[in-house]
């Protein structure tokens, strides 16, 4: 059990049986009456947000979530397999844990999948992945006065805008919150 009072961004919890991540948080004294602490909550299992406010002191379980480095293998269909890396044990995960995690996937890369009780809840992808451009046009030098960009399809199929520099067969580092380009890797 912690404190409300000691809640941060990122901690996780558990309200009413469901399991939630920590969005926003803020401390509120009013003049008159008691202080009390206004949270955003996200459901780790649905992906839902709940905006709750809490008394100043009140007292919540905090949730264990187990964090393991595992290995992405191959898919079949909607189902993901996956391979510890340390115990070497084997585990398939379907999309609706994954979430946005199958765009950025490539055959061994290392992520971190959260557990709970022994259950897959959700992934830690790496704030930047290195992809493959499969498929752009051609661009020219002189085409524009200002930073413009062009749609390139990468290895994993979905489609970002590049500069115009960027060609077919480099790889680029495409930022894993917003599926925007970052740089060259």
């Amino acid at each position: 059990m912690i404190s409300v009072n000691e809640l941060r961004t990122g901690v996780t919890v558990e309200v009413e049986g469901e399991i939630y991540s920590v969005v926003d948080f803020l401390h509120v004294k009013t003049g008159r009456g008691g202080a009390f602490v206004r949270t955003k909550l996200k459901n780790i299992r649905t992906g839902a947000v709940l905006d709750r406010t809490f008394r100043a002191g009140e007292r919540i379980s905090r949730a264990r979530i187990e964090l393991k480095q595992m290995q992405y293998l191959y898919h079949s269909g909607e189902e993901y397999f996956f391979m510890d890396t340390e115990s070497y044990d084997q585990v398939s995960l379907y999309t609706e844990v994954l979430e946005d995690a199958p765009k950025y996937l490539v055959e061994n890369m290392v992520i971190g999948i959260q557990f709970y009780e022994g259950k897959a809840v959700g992934v830690d992808l790496p704030t930047t992945v290195d992809l493959e451009v499969v498929e752009t046009e051609p661009g020219f030098r002189g085409d524009t006065a200002q930073s413009a960009t062009k749609p390139a399809k990468v290895q994993t199929g979905i489609t970002i805008q590049v500069p115009l520099f960027v060609e077919q067969g480099e790889l680029v580092k495409v930022d894993t919150r917003t599926g925007e380009y970052v740089s060259r890797a």
